[in-house]
């Protein structure tokens, strides 16, 4: 990575803005997007997220930014030094965006300076001499100054070459403090069982008291691998355990997961939940008699109860205009016991708030099922099978029909 880039990043985490950056560096929005890429490349995390065409920057870019305030602080000083200090009030922005300087080059003048010789460098480097005399000579010409003094039984610093030994050497310290940070977050990562499940009702729901046993006995167990949960919709689930940011989830729909193995959870029915007071006994009059919040589409759930809520009500009044898509179940589960709302969820998922909402049956039987999908990873399918047994022990008593991995109903699929 070029000093350059550091810097052009330094200033995207400080001022949350591609653009802004690329106008006071004089630069494309390609080239400090790169920039701020290479950097989380780099330090395997991410740093930034787009949110409605902006740039929104995430809670470890505070931590990384301090961390390059010690890289920044010796580039301004790398720029005085090399006579590039702007107009008297600060660096020359312009000149250090563009520092061609890579931290593997410092790295290499480092070695030399410490071995005494470029030939006892470039072995223990394993690199050309010829190679690492034309990095020196290029570095010497962009800093303008001579580093190095060759002398027959080595090569020694020059004043100024003592001054960039300084200058390289905090700039060295300090990234590989970063990178340190980066390594350990990379290993416990990778040891770490990523599941994201569905968003869950609440603390009492059988999706929370499923992941719950799951870790406890997870680690009575003392596995190797820690566990990381994480909740969204089935959209989000999909595309997590494709990119590879989740290894296991727990999804009320396999659409679009040909590609992994995935095992049928649990089967349930839809079931309408109203307010307690509610006194109406039809679904179809509580739908064109109350307002409805339901998952959005992008929910296996949401799909189906927008479409069925559609269908029944034909002649609703401002129909559309009351439904509200809330993937967030807690809220619509308040929404249905406190505000005088109806919606859709799985029996499974309405019984254990039964005594905060109105449970009532569809006019016919529309038939749901929860799946556990997940990769290749050893710990991934063992964590399928203990999920699978959980869901079974929790959901026995609540649930029309559960699916045990045992069952001749419990398929599995390979691509």
């Amino acid at each position: 990575m070029h000093l350059g880039a550091l810097f052009i990043a330094s200033h995207v985490l400080a001022s949350g803005s591609v653009r802004e950056t690329a106008r006071r560096f004089q630069l494309s929005p390609s080239t400090v997007s790169t920039a701020i890429h290479n950097l989380e490349t780099e330090l395997a995390m991410k740093l930034t997220e787009r949110a409605s065409g902006e740039l929104a920057t995430l809670i470890a870019s505070g931590r990384v930014l301090e961390g390059l305030g010690p890289i920044m602080a010796a580039i301004a000083e790398l720029g005085q030094w090399a006579g590039h200090d702007g107009d008297g009030a600060g660096i020359d922005e312009a000149w250090t965006s563009r520092i061609p300087v890579k931290i593997v080059t410092m790295e290499r003048f480092l070695e030399v300076a410490d071995q005494g010789s470029i030939n006892r460098a470039a072995r223990r480097l394993r690199l050309g001499q010829p190679q690492l005399s034309l990095q020196l000579a290029n570095l010497e010409k962009f800093l303008r100054h001579r580093l190095f003094e060759r002398q027959a039984q080595g090569s020694v610093l020059t004043e100024e070459g003592r001054r960039a030994y300084q200058i390289f050497m905090a700039i060295g310290q300090a990234w590989n403090d970063l990178k340190s940070s980066a390594d350990e977050r990379y290993r416990r990562t990778a040891r770490s069982l990523r599941i994201g499940s569905i968003i869950p009702t609440g603390s009492e729901s059988w999706v929370a008291r499923c992941l719950g046993t799951l870790v406890s006995e997870w680690n009575a167990r003392r596995n190797n691998n820690a566990i990381s949960l994480v909740s969204m919709t089935a959209d989000d689930l999909r595309e997590a355990l494709k990119n590879g940011r989740i290894d296991v989830a727990i999804l009320d729909s396999v659409f679009g997961l040909e590609s992994f193995r995935h095992r049928e959870l649990l089967q349930t029915d839809m079931v309408v939940i109203a307010p307690p007071d509610s006194t109406e006994t039809s679904v179809a009059d509580l739908v064109a008699g109350h307002p409805i919040c339901m998952p959005s589409p992008r929910t296996g759930l949401g799909h189906a109860a927008m479409a069925f809520s559609y269908e029944r009500a034909p002649n609703r009044r401002l129909r559309g205009q009351d439904i509200t898509a809330a993937d967030s179940l807690p809220v619509i589960v308040d929404l249905v016991a406190n505000h005088g709302y109806v919606s859709f969820l799985g029996r499974v998922s309405a019984m254990p708030i039964a005594d905060k909402v109105r449970i009532v049956d569809l006019d016919e039987h529309l038939p749901m099922s929860y799946h556990v999908a997940f990769n290749h990873r050893k710990a991934a399918a063992d964590a399928c099978a203990v999920i699978i047994e959980v869901a079974a022990r929790i959901t026995s008593e609540t649930v029309i029909r559960t699916i045990r991995p045992t069952d001749a109903g419990a398929r599995e699929t390979a691509a």
